[in-house]
């Protein structure tokens, strides 16, 4: 079985290869970690004994902080590793954790590869953010006795469907987990029938909830408006810098956009533009991924709209686009860090990734800032985030273009209507906190025993 897994891994690599080639070259990804993809890692405090977490890119590893958090106060005398397959996953996770803790790319699951990692980080446990079970990692931490723990765990209905299909290699993988930890009764139902054992899972809710900072206020957002609408001609008559966009200057942010997405938001835009009750409008547009950064700003001048790249404000100080009002400008955010920023700042977000087939983007933030959310129909990654804001009116679903101008309409229109959403948006939220105790708690159970 190994040896047939590995021979498919090979010829997988051997198909993608040109494509990882590509987007070295035209994107600039994939330039580092390559040593630590296969298997060369050097942890910083070799003498302790390991806990090794892996995260796969930035959403798992920003849920992994509240987790980490714990961990140092009860398991000091653990070294903490944090292993993550993105490069934006591996930024954020050093800029999270590098200055205690070794960060790391995941090692290939090609066995003599991850062999190797596991005689570099010699873990004592495995706690895999969300799904990430991969079969030669779970097999070798069984011959070795190292538990593999499923946290935060979800199997969303494309992975269910597709772990269906490939049912005796799913149900041998699965089975060898210690422990899953899943957000909800329906994961946790998905899981077991992919193969964990009944008595080895457990619901504990949502990380991400926990993570959710649940403020008015974001850190750095004062400097981001000042940079952009304080650029305003003639300051004199526009003294007030944005600090929370007044109802007469309204801020759209849309966030974690994805291909084919921001067409229908621009179009959109211009609608309500077109509107003499709408003219204040400004937008902004975060697209998830950076190497879109440039496609995105091409596609908003081709659109007809005036670009403000907030890459040129942060890092050049460039002054020379003045911000007015009356104009169809519209900001690209395409710098990575800044997303809550904006959308503290916002007066409604839309979130990404689900006007198109992608799965959504996570809506947690932006409810738990206190915005008026909105998302289109494909959510299947945050399904039980998406159905708990619509359950309690805290979120609003929009089915397609025409359905979102219709509701942006309201929603700039009808400030109680906006505000009534937002407050809901934020006590879901809170309701919905509490993983991180029940989650390190399982964990304490195997590390204890």
């Amino acid at each position: 079985m190994t040896f047939i897994l590995d021979c498919v891994y090979l010829l997988i690599g051997v198909a993608i290869s040109p494509v990882v080639l590509y987007r070295m070259a035209r994107h600039k990804r994939y330039h580092s970690g390559w040593a630590q993809r296969f298997g060369e890692i050097t942890r910083k405090k070799p003498e302790k004994k390991c806990i090794w977490i892996h995260a796969v890119s930035v959403g798992e590893v920003n849920a992994t902080k509240t987790i980490v958090e714990e961990l140092e106060k009860r398991f000091g005398d653990y070294e903490i590793v944090i292993s993550t397959t993105t490069d934006t996953g591996f930024a954020r996770a050093g800029s999270l954790f590098g200055s205690n803790h070794t960060v790391t790319y995941f090692p290939f699951d090609f066995s003599p590869v991850m062999h190797r990692a596991f005689r570099a980080i010699r873990p004592a446990i495995c706690l895999l953010m969300e799904l990430e079970v991969w079969p030669n990692l779970v097999r070798i931490a069984e011959q070795q006795n190292v538990p593999v723990v499923v946290v935060n765990g979800r199997i969303s209905e494309r992975s269910f469907s597709g772990y269906k299909k490939i049912k005796p290699i799913a149900e041998k993988t699965f089975g060898r987990v210690s422990l899953v930890l899943a957000q909800t009764e329906e994961y946790a139902q998905r899981f077991k029938q992919v193969g964990a054992a009944e008595e080895k899972v457990i619901v504990t809710g949502s990380l991400k909830y926990d993570t959710a900072q649940i403020t008015d206020r974001v850190e750095g957002a004062d400097t981001l408006a000042e940079q952009l609408f304080g650029k305003i001609e003639n300051r004199k008559t526009c003294p007030e810098l944005v600090e929370g966009l007044k109802i007469e200057n309204p801020l759209w942010v849309v966030g974690g956009t994805a291909s084919n997405e921001e067409k229908i938001l621009l179009d959109v835009y211009r609608n309500l533009k077109q509107q003499d009750r709408f003219k204040n409008l400004r937008l902004v547009i975060v697209p998830r991924k950076p190497e879109r950064f440039d496609e995105v700003a091409e596609l908003i001048k081709q659109n007809g709209f005036d670009l403000i790249r907030y890459s040129d404000v942060k890092n050049e100080g460039n002054q020379s686009s003045i911000f007015n009002l009356q104009s169809s400008i519209v900001i690209l955010g395409d710098t990575m860090g800044d997303l809550r920023k904006f959308y503290s700042l916002a007066s409604v977000i839309f979130v990404g990734r689900t006007l198109v087939p992608l799965g959504g983007s996570d809506m947690i933030e932006a409810a738990a800032l206190g915005k008026c959310t909105m998302f289109g129909p494909s959510t299947y990654n945050f399904q039980q985030t998406a159905d708990a804001l619509l359950a309690a009116q805290g979120g609003i679903m929009v089915k397609d273009k025409q359905e979102l101008l219709q509701v942006m309409e309201k929603c700039l229109s009808e400030p109680d209507f906006t505000e009534k959403i937002a407050r809901n948006g934020r006590e879901v939220i809170k309701k919905n906190q509490g993983a991180t105790a029940k989650t390190i708690d399982q964990i304490a159970t195997l590390l204890d025993a």
